[in-house]
């Protein structure tokens, strides 16, 4: 896959993870779609998932897939706790498996304090309404309900319910899991000092704050086969005083790779409200590249990556080692075919029902 030059571009080169290798560097990041049907996974996935797949993105994620009822965001978010999840999650495994080059991973989560909510287009009813838990009562917002705070057997069953799902995920076909640890939702909120104020041996110092999201790790690693690699997301800065610094993502990732992660997905805030982060340019991109200079784990960057010379400057410039794009899949499930006719390189081989369109041109 090489220019006129004979050069391959830097997204266009492989890159592999355990057992996994992927065709370019190019992900299309965990992105809710609020169309699930008691937590399973419908048409909708099926062709949102794959025509990603088909688009040419070397790996594409689920959105975030819930371990429990109560860790769901609304009543249409995904889970991965019911017998029922396993073959519709399947059959979307299967279908990028057959038809692509891609690979395709699930984003294992719980939303905490940021559960039960109505699915966006909908109002308020009472099937969004259970009760929430964190590792603190500190609510979201102002407005926002107040969380019970987790015991120990609220830890007990929730690390459990992501070993559980890491099983069905390897029954479901999935060739990576990525644990959400940013974003404000559970595990993140045992990370930040914002919103873990515990007197125990999960609060205080950053390590203690850490237990609670590495001892799920190595439920889910434990459980999850050693040929297929594990990502966690984390949110590097909370963007105000007092919350998540850049010296503690570096210890994070540290941390984490010291408990074996395979890679590190790089994101910041949305861990409280009224965070304003600095959204110009590749604005998080920093964070990984010195998390990923400073511990040596592989990252991948996310926000504000709208082009192939973006990727490929921040592959060749060593800041990252894959790219997440979210937007740009919204805009155009075709993103990696496109980037690869504008660099003038032959893109990811294209299913075969559609190879008479080769070296077709449209004129808008």
């Amino acid at each position: 896959m090489s220019d006129q030059n004979g050069a391959t571009p830097p997204m266009f080169t492989p890159f592999t993870l355990r057992g996994m290798t992927l065709i370019n560097r190019v992900v299309m990041s965990p992105m809710c779609m609020y169309s699930a049907e008691d937590g399973t996974a419908t048409d909708f996935h099926l062709v949102h998932l794959g025509s990603r797949a088909m688009g040419g993105a070397g790996l594409v994620f689920t959105e975030m897939t819930d371990v429990e009822p109560a860790g769901r965001i609304s009543p249409g978010c995904t889970g991965m706790y019911k017998p029922d999840h396993v073959p519709a999650w399947k059959r979307v495994t299967d279908f990028i498996h057959q038809t692509t080059e891609a690979k395709i991973g699930v984003q294992l989560g719980h939303a905490g304090r940021k559960a039960a909510n109505p699915v966006p287009w909908e109002a308020e009813s009472d099937k969004n309404r259970w009760e929430i838990y964190a590792p603190s009562p500190i609510a979201f917002s102002d407005a926002g309900p107040v969380p019970t705070e987790m015991t120990r057997a609220h830890m007990d069953r929730v690390r459990d319910a992501f070993a559980n799902a890491a099983r069905m995920a390897d029954e479901a076909g999935f060739d990576i899991i990525e644990l959400h640890c940013g974003h404000g939702y559970l595990l993140s909120t045992f990370i930040s000092p914002l919103t873990n104020q515990r007197s125990d041996d999960y609060g205080g110092s950053l390590a203690n704050r850490m237990r609670f999201p590495l001892e799920v790790f190595q439920a889910v690693r434990n459980e999850f086969p050693d040929n297929k690699p594990i990502s966690a997301r984390i949110s590097a800065f909370d963007w105000v005083d007092g919350g998540t610094t850049e010296e503690d993502a570096v210890e994070i990732g540290r941390m984490f790779k010291d408990a074996g992660l395979d890679i590190l997905d790089v994101s910041t805030g949305n861990v409280v409200a009224g965070a304003r982060p600095t959204v110009t340019g590749l604005f998080q991109t920093p964070f990984s590249e010195t998390i990923r200079r400073e511990t040596g784990i592989p990252t991948m960057t996310v926000g504000n990556i709208r082009g192939p010379a973006e990727i490929n400057d921040i592959i060749s410039g060593g800041r990252a080692d894959l790219c997440v794009v979210g937007k740009g899949h919204l805009h155009d499930p075709y993103f990696t075919r496109h980037a690869a006719r504008a660099l003038d390189v032959d893109g990811p081989d294209a299913p075969r029902q559609y190879e008479r369109a080769a070296g077709y041109t449209p004129s808008f």
